[in-house]
């Protein structure tokens, strides 16, 4: 899936989230698009969390 058609697909889920759902619901979806956006590069290999870790 490209990243155009993965952003208009995160855009459609958020705007259907504020409109039936109201504000809070939107930032739910929000937030928990983002905590998934984060896992998933985590396990494709895209964002090293170690290197981030040590200091």
């Amino acid at each position: 899936m490209s990243a155009a058609t993965t952003g208009l697909a995160a855009g459609m889920a958020l705007g259907f989230a504020g409109y039936f759902g109201g504000f809070w619901a939107f930032l739910l979806v929000l937030v928990m698009g983002a905590a998934g956006l984060v896992v998933g590069l985590a396990a494709q290999g895209d964002l090293d969390l170690r290197g981030r870790r040590q200091r």
